[in-house]
């Protein structure tokens, strides 16, 4: 079998080189990487049976009294990690999270996307996705009570001089591309000490694993060269924030069935559908697209604070066509690109559980094709700069302005429910009450700065 084939070459290649520890990845329901290290010799009897580990130490796995839990390589998805450069070398494979009796854990993030896909595929489709991800590099991890500085003043496709910005993108690429992550574009953001670097398109659970790979492979590229990096989603309040725009498109086979020839924009009748299932959705998966209170520092207070000029954050559900301050975006139609159409998700940030985000984004779209939604008309104005009256008279509607409305639109959100599970649904929105309540009672300095001296 493939999967055999897989496991062999695996073997041989620990042997060939001389790698002496294999790192077994997984995630959390946050998002947040889990690793266990294991000898070659322990990895066979790992491809058969798995790592046995306790599920209940890990946020959102599992209660004590089911607390075993088994971790299973994807042969699939092994690399060496290009950063240990001392021999001997390290290993690394993502696992499938497993339940005692080998069935498929329902805490497991990668599990919740397989299910995604699966529905996908069960209707003919593959989904691929193509992340575009922001961050910032500050001088040094900041202590608590100390503001961030960012290691440049550089902005939007600026060539730094700086030497830490000058190397650290070529440094980081090489190393995602040894890893077999190809990396389409780099280049310096809008912000201060802000790069984005965009992976090529690949198929979402591929994607996911390299989003979480790459983060990684950031935070040890900035710990070499003496720098801190952060996907926080807004660490300054005068600077844009940190996105995730992903590019996505639904295939049969080799055929893009979002792209057909002569229609508006080259876009057919299923992504119309499917744009309109992710508007319909869009508020009830927000709170998993930009699941930290910070999030919405990014999503509301650049749309508030510029109207328009700066941030490109978007705050409010709409489509349209080459608009950046939409929510979904048809990019314009390149005719030397065959088969290129396509649609782009830009409220994501890069903090998000890239697993969970994109199984709801996968299920909102496939709902609208599934059901036939009607696409309303596209935005052509700059929507930041719209009055309110005037968005309600196009009946634009706003995403959630925090974590605290993103909880309440999911709560009652069959989608949501359906496609996470009713495990992760529930254990994530108790967690994010629970921090939508502890960031609540929190007395801010701007309280003390602005009432202490007065009141």
């Amino acid at each position: 079998m493939a999967v055999d084939r897989q496991e062999d070459f695996v073997l041989r290649t620990l042997d060939e080189r001389d790698i002496r520890f294999v790192r077994l990845w997984f995630t959390d329901v946050l998002g947040y990487l889990k690793s266990v290290a294991v000898a070659p010799a322990e990895l066979e009897g790992a491809f058969a049976e798995g790592i046995g580990f306790d599920g209940s130490a890990i946020e959102g796995f599992a209660r004590v009294y089911e607390a075993d839990m088994i971790a299973k390589p994807d042969p699939a998805t092994f690399q060496l990690l290009p950063w240990r450069g001392e021999s001997p070398g390290v290993g690394r494979m993502f696992c499938d999270i497993l339940m005692p009796d080998n069935s498929p854990s329902y805490a497991d993030p990668r599990w919740v996307l397989k299910r995604a896909l699966s529905r996908a595929s069960d209707l003919g489709f593959t989904f691929y996705t193509h992340p575009e991800i922001e961050f910032f590099l500050l001088k040094e991890k900041p202590e608590p009570g100390v503001k961030p500085q960012p290691i440049d003043s550089g902005g939007y496709f600026d060539h730094t001089p700086h030497i830490i910005a000058h190397d650290f993108r070529r440094t980081s690429i090489a190393m995602l591309e040894s890893m077999g992550i190809s990396v389409e574009y780099s280049h310096h953001e809008g912000a201060p000490g802000q790069q984005e670097i965009d992976l090529r398109y690949a198929d979402a659970l591929t994607t996911a694993d390299n989003i979480m790979s790459f983060r990684l492979v950031i935070k040890e590229v900035a710990i070499e060269q003496g720098v801190h990096a952060s996907f926080m989603p807004k660490p300054f309040t005068d600077h844009p924030g940190s996105g995730m725009h992903t590019h996505m498109s639904l295939f049969e086979g080799d055929r893009n069935v979002f792209y057909e020839p002569g229609a508006e924009f080259q876009l057919s009748k299923l992504g119309r559908c499917f744009i309109a299932g992710l508007l319909k959705h869009a508020a009830e998966i927000t709170a998993v697209c930009n699941q930290w209170v910070n999030s919405y520092k990014r999503l509301w207070g650049e749309a508030e604070r510029t109207a328009g000029a700066g941030g490109e954050a978007p705050a409010y559900i709409c489509w349209g066509h080459n608009n950046r301050s939409a929510l979904v975006r048809v990019p314009m139609y390149k005719p030397h690109k065959a088969n290129a159409t396509r649609i782009e998700f830009r409220s994501l940030d890069s903090a998000c559980n890239p697993y969970l985000a994109y199984a709801l984004i996968l299920a909102a779209g496939l709902k609208g094709i599934e059901n036939d939604y009607e696409l309303p008309a596209g935005a052509e104005d700059d929507v930041w700069a719209l009055s309110a009256a005037e968005r309600r008279a196009l009946g634009i509607d706003p995403l959630p302005q925090s974590l605290d409305e993103a909880i309440n639109a999911m709560q009652d959100s069959e989608l949501a429910a359906e496609t996470l599970g009713e495990h992760v649904f529930d254990f994530f929105l108790r967690n994010k009450r629970a921090e939508w309540y502890d960031y609540r009672r929190q007395v801010t300095e701007y309280e003390l700065n602005r009432y202490l001296p007065v009141l």
